[in-house]
């Protein structure tokens, strides 16, 4: 019998005793079989100083923020396609005074963007990682302009915001950041590995994460897929592995209501396994009850769609919600997500179905979304040439959408929404057709709880609260940063600054020897 069939033997054995002990930082727990950390092995098939696992925002700037401090790195990831939900993300960054807003003469401050997630988070972010953030989004922003991401010329003001301070790839897609850092990560030497699914982790015998065992040629989601192999990291590894939206069993055990019933934003693999591992591991799991709902999203398509980025760049800055019952608006439009989330949750009928609100702006509104036509093609987004019209596609009341438009008017003209206090800077008069309409319902679409980290990225122990030596996280993955609620546009600045944050302190911690087969 192998060293590591003895521990888990074991570990079965404490477990069917029913005790899991815990002796303080670094003592021994007892975990099941199944558990994510074995005993050190004579050797690893493959050897690198850092490992990163997840290639979205967080994990390719990890890799590439490493790659970059001149160690030896490799990015694992189980899906067959590099990036995950950040390639199909809108692609929009929140950053504080970036070049764009001084062009434009709008005055932020890293202040005042923590002071605006503060207030969305309902005060209970992390400030120390959420400053964190805010004052590395200049810096990044400018760091993605050097590796080939190319950003609209133009700020916009998403919800929740206070000023304009959202900056977009060309491409209205995170598409538009994630290739060129993979482009970039390649051309200097990161090793890029898909289809290679974490199993577990390896530590050695003073507790150290030093490797993790893995499924290469992993086929998702057939757990049995692929060869056993263990890759090892001189210096850490870093988790970056994103949310797990997708998981509805499991994130119905943080919130029951969040069920079939719901559809998400997500990609198939945003799933809880790795999580469960760091867990194992004895990572503090914080915020878990708290997930996002995108209020941007259309029952009419699956996922993320054509309607989100359609209603984030047209709907909410430019035109109105209404309820289909009455013709009338019932919440401001520029609130921050769960605001708007929770309201739109809201519309329901006497037997607590959904009642789908309607937002809708005209062509001038309507110019920059650049998912309109496919919206269009794909009968999500209708087109109406007169109000009339727009009420009867959806059955609303004529007289009172006409009043309701009416009063809109007025309220951008004297630059004050008195009904629902929205920020005007961007809001326009709605005098004329054609008008493009969508109908609207929530999907799940963000995870602001994960794992405990501190400043350096560490990842922090459920007991001691002292880092667990050789583990790192980033992006999704973590907890605490967004509290209960994030800011559109402040994933990407997550992710790409806590990435970065990751890559440079792992690669800058003191390399181990480890054996290679």
């Amino acid at each position: 019998m192998s060293k590591t069939q003895d521990i888990d033997t074991g570990r079965r054995q404490l477990l069917k005793g029913g005790a899991v002990m815990a002796a303080g930082f670094g003592a021994a727990i007892a975990l099941p079989a199944t558990a994510s950390c074995d005993a050190a092995p004579e050797a690893f098939d493959e050897i690198v100083d850092v490992l990163v696992v997840g290639s979205g925002f967080a994990g390719m700037s990890a890799a590439l923020q490493a790659r970059e401090a001149g160690v030896s790195v490799m990015v694992v990831d189980k899906m067959p396609v590099f990036g995950g939900n950040s390639t199909i993300n809108g692609g929009a960054m929140a950053v504080a005074s970036s070049e764009l807003q001084k062009q434009a003469g709008i005055n932020d401050s890293v202040d005042e963007m923590v002071a605006d997630m503060m207030r969305a988070g309902r005060g209970m972010n992390d400030v120390e990682m959420l400053k964190l953030v805010c004052n590395g989004t200049a810096e990044s922003c400018q760091w993605l302009i050097e590796h080939g991401v190319k950003w609209k010329p133009f700020v916009q003001h998403f919800g929740g915001h206070s000023i304009q301070r959202v900056l977009q790839t060309v491409e209205s897609s995170g598409a538009g950041i994630i290739r060129p850092l993979i482009n970039a990560a390649r051309d200097k030497g990161v090793v890029m590995r898909n289809q290679t699914k974490l199993e577990s982790f390896v530590k050695d015998l003073d507790g150290r994460v030093i490797g993790i065992e893995v499924r290469e040629g992993f086929y998702f989601p057939n757990e049995r897929t692929g060869k056993i192999r263990r890759i090892g990291a001189r210096c850490g590894v870093v988790m970056a592995t994103g949310g797990f939206g997708r998981d509805i069993e499991y994130r119905m055990m943080q919130l029951p209501e969040l069920n079939n019933d719901l559809d998400s934003t997500n990609h198939a693999g945003a799933t809880s396994e790795a999580l469960k591992q760091m867990m194992l591991l004895g990572a503090n799991p914080i915020h878990l009850d708290q997930i996002q709902l995108g209020p941007w999203a259309s029952p009419d398509e699956k996922g993320f769609g054509t309607a989100s980025q359609f209603n984030t760049i047209a709907t909410y800055p430019h035109g109105i919600v209404v309820d289909v019952r009455t013709g009338e608006r019932f919440f401001n439009e520029l609130a921050d997500r769960k605001a708007r989330a929770d309201a739109i949750m809201t519309r329901r009928d006497e037997h607590g179905q959904p009642v789908y609100p309607i937002g809708f702006t005209n062509a001038e509104g309507a110019s920059k979304a650049q998912t309109l036509d496919w919206g269009l093609k794909y009968k999500v987004i209708s087109k109406a040439d007169t109000l009339e019209e727009l009420a009867t596609i959806y059955g609303m009341p004529v007289n009172a959408l006409k009043a309701q438009v009416a009063r809109w008017n007025e309220a951008v003209k004297s630059g004050s929404d008195k009904e629902f206090a929205r920020p005007m800077q961007e809001a326009i008069v709605l005098d004329k057709g054609p008008w493009y309409a969508v109908r609207m319902w929530p999907k799940v679409h963000y995870c602001m709880g994960g794992v405990k980290v501190n400043t350096r990225s560490e990842v922090l122990h459920l007991v001691t609260n002292q880092a667990i030596p050789g583990l790192y996280a980033a992006g999704e993955a973590t907890g605490g940063i967004h509290g209960a609620s994030r800011l559109g546009a402040c994933a990407v600045a997550e992710g790409v600054v806590t990435g970065r944050n990751a890559g440079r302190n792992c690669a800058a911690a003191k390399a181990i020897v480890l054996k290679q087969e």
